[in-house]
């Protein structure tokens, strides 16, 4: 396997990883066509990186199966723009030190507002799958890997999906700035409900967000 191919794999080993959660080797092996034993020296490498790690689970009779799973590091691994983070955690510690609780959250809850408006011009009206789409465009080119699609049990309902969080540092020391994302969502779909289902400093996966047109 050449240079190229193994960081290829690579990459695909994490993005998979990054979102479905954990998987089992033979599950990565077959969605990348490679060997399992391939798959299970990819996945070696990548935990001697610090990268991944496993939990060891039985299915049965037979030898315990493992699966695998990103560590914060493996997260960070898609988080671009570390200094700019650690320029914003300093100033919201500045925030917090020097204002009121009251006033850093009504800071925040305009920046949010600001933020829509800007995504609400590019992206415009229509359909709530087109507006999802650009949605998703743009956040890509911040860092948020994210998808949408139709919810199963409500054909009328759409799930929005941030599997990677540019800004998770933050989050974990300052939650509010989760809470203002809710905002932030639903500003850019007033004509829809908007609810948290998934909250990735919880889960460790993924934040997940329902979007229901009004009636």
């Amino acid at each position: 396997m050449t240079s190229q191919m193994q960081v290829k794999t690579r990459e695909a080993t994490l993005s998979h990883l990054l979102k479905d959660g954990e998987s089992s080797a033979s599950r990565l092996a077959s969605v990348m066509r490679i060997s399992v034993q391939a798959m299970r020296r990819h996945l070696r490498n990548l935990e001697q990186e610090g990268l991944i790690e496993s939990n060891s689970i039985s299915l049965g009779p037979g030898r315990p199966s493992n699966l695998w799973h990103l560590t914060s590091l493996g997260h960070n691994y898609f988080n671009s723009g570390k200094g700019g983070e650690q320029f914003a955690l300093e100033l919201l510690h500045l925030l917090e030190s020097t204002l009121s609780k009251n006033k850093t959250d009504q800071i925040l809850r305009d920046l949010a507002v600001q933020k829509a408006n800007v995504y609400r011009r590019i992206i415009g009206s229509g359909a709530i799958q087109t507006r999802l789409k650009k949605l998703i465009e743009l956040r890509m080119k911040e860092g948020y890997i994210s998808d949408f699609h139709l919810c199963s049990e409500n054909n009328s309902s759409w799930y929005l999906n941030a599997f990677s969080c540019s800004i998770r540092g933050i989050a974990e020391r300052f939650p509010i700035v989760c809470d203002q994302e809710l905002q932030l969502i639903r500003y850019i779909f007033p004509d829809c409900n908007v609810e948290r289902v998934q909250w990735i400093i919880t889960t460790g996966h993924t934040c997940g967000f329902k979007i229901t047109p009004n009636s």
